[in-house]
C-alpha cells in the first residue's frame, strides 16, 4: 500500500509538532511509499521511501497559493497513492474529499479537539475511518470513529536515562507546554505562591512558548511571579524540540499538566514514561491513570497534590510511577499506534 499523509508542519526541530516525524518515520516501515504534504516543512530525516511535499508556508504566507500548491499535489502524485492521511487539519478534508471520492481514495481522518463544527462534521462524512485518542473527542461519538493509541516513542521516552531511586530531581518541578491560558501555567504560578508561603522547598521550570500573537499573556505571567517574590524558584525557558524532551523530564520529580479535561496531552504520558510523578487536572483520564495523580481546578487543590508528590515516601512513588510507565509502553507505544493505524488503513481492506 502506498499512503498520502497530509499535515501541519514536518520538521524534527518543532517544539509542538516535532513528535509527527517520528510518526511518519514509523509507519515509513509498514507501507511500500508514503508521500507527505505539509503546509509547511523544516528539517527533517525520513527514510527513503518518504517524499516530503510542502504547500510553502516556509517561504511566505500566501492562502492562495497554498490551495493551487494542494491541488496541484493530490493530483499530480494520485498515482503514488492508495489512501490518504489527514493529521488534525480538517480543511484538506473539506478541500480535496471530492476529488478523492472520484478517484476512489480512501480517506482517513485524524483529529482530537474537544470542539467541532458544521465543517467538522462535513470532514467526517468524507472520511472513510475516524481517530482520536481521547473518548471526550467531538468526533469520538461517531459511528467510523477508532479510538486509537497516544504514540509515544517509548526508545526514547522511558525510564533508562533515570537514576533507579526516583528521589533524582525530588524537589525539581516541570510545566512543559504551549504558554496559553488553556494550558492554564497562571494556576501553576498561583499554587507555587501558596507552597513558597508554607515554606514548602521547591524549583520549578517552565519549558514553552506561547502562540504567536499571545505574548502579552505569557509576559503577564512573567510580571506576576516576579512581584510575587518567585523569581528564585522559577525559571522560564524556551520551547524545546520534541527528541530533546526526555532528559529535561528526567530531571524533574514531578510534572504537571493543567489542561481542563477533555484532551489526552501526550506530554502527560511522555512524563509518566519518563518516570515523573504526574499532578493533572483532566479528570477524564481517571480511568487511565492513579487517581492519586488527579486533582481539583483550584490553586490550593493543585498546591495540596504537588506537596504530596514532592513528600511522598520514594517506595511509594517508585512502585506508582513504575505502574505507569508500563501502562504506557502496554498501550501508548509509537508501535501500538502504527500497527493500528495500518490495521485500520490497510488490513481492512485485504481480502
Amino acid at each position: 500500500m502506498r499512503l498520502l499523509i497530509i499535515t501541519q508542519k514536518i520538521s524534527i526541530e518543532d517544539p509542538i509538532l516535532g513528535f509527527f516525524h517520528g510518526w511518519v518515520t514509523e509507519l515509513a516501515k509498514k507501507f511500500e511509499k508514503i508521500s507527505v504534504i505539509c503546509l509547511e516543512k523544516g528539517n527533517y530525516d525520513l527514510p527513503e521511501n518518504v517524499k516530503v511535499y510542502s504547500l510553502g508556508k516556509e517561504s511566505g504566507k500566501n492562502k492562495i497559493k497554498y490551495i493551487k500548491n494542494f491541488y496541484n499535489l493530490i493530483l499530480g502524485l494520485h498515482k503514488d497513492y492508495d489512501s490518504v492521511f489527514v493529521h488534525m487539519n480538517q480543511e484538506y478534508i473539506l478541500l480535496g474529499g471530492f476529488i478523492w471520492k472520484i478517484l476512489r481514495k480512501k480517506v482517513y481522518f485524524w483529529r482530537n479537539h474537544q470542539l467541532g463544527n458544521l465543517f467538522t462534521r462535513i470532514a467526517i462524512w468524507f472520511a472513510d475511518k475516524v481517530f482520536c485518542t481521547s473518548k471526550f473527542a467531538f468526533v469520538a461519538k461517531y459511528k467510523k470513529t477508532v479510538l486509537m493509541p497516544v504514540g509515544i516513542n517509548t526508545s526514547i521516552f522511558n525510564l533508562e536515562s533515570r537514576i533507579q531511586n526516583l528521589e533524582s530531581g525530588k524537589r525539581r518541578i516541570l510545566f512543559l507546554g504551549r504558554m496559553d491560558k488553556i494550558k492554564r501555567p497562571k494556576l501553576l504560578t498561583e499554587a507555587l505562591n501558596i507552597l513558597d508561603k508554607k515554606g514548602i522547598d521547591f524549583v520549578c521550570g517552565f519549558y514553552g512558548d506561547p502562540t504567536p500573537d499571545t505574548g502579552d499573556y505569557y509576559e503577564s505571567i512573567k510580571k506576576e511571579v516576579e512581584k510575587s517574590g518567585l523569581k528564585s524558584k522559577i525559571n522560564f525557558y524556551k520551547g524545546v524540540v520534541n527528541h530533546e524532551t526526555p532528559h529535561i523530564y528526567h530531571e524533574h520529580g514531578v510534572y504537571v499538566n493543567l489542561t481542563p479535561a477533555g484532551s489526552f496531552d501526550k506530554t502527560i504520558l511522555e512524563a509518566a514514561a519518563c518516570g515523573c510523578a504526574l499532578v493533572i487536572t483532566n479528570t477524564s483520564l481517571s480511568a487511565e491513570i492513579d487517581e492519586s495523580m488527579i486533582t481539583g481546578p483550584k490553586p490550593e487543590d493543585v498546591a495540596d497534590r504537588i506537596y504530596f508528590w514532592l513528600n511522598a515516601p520514594p517506595a511509594l512513588k517508585k512502585e506508582v510511577c513504575q505502574k505507569l510507565t508500563d501502562y504506557v509502553i502496554n498501550n501508548h507505544s509509537l508501535k501500538a499506534l502504527t500497527d493500528k493505524l495500518y490495521e485500520q488503513i490497510v488490513c481492512k481492506l485485504l481480502p
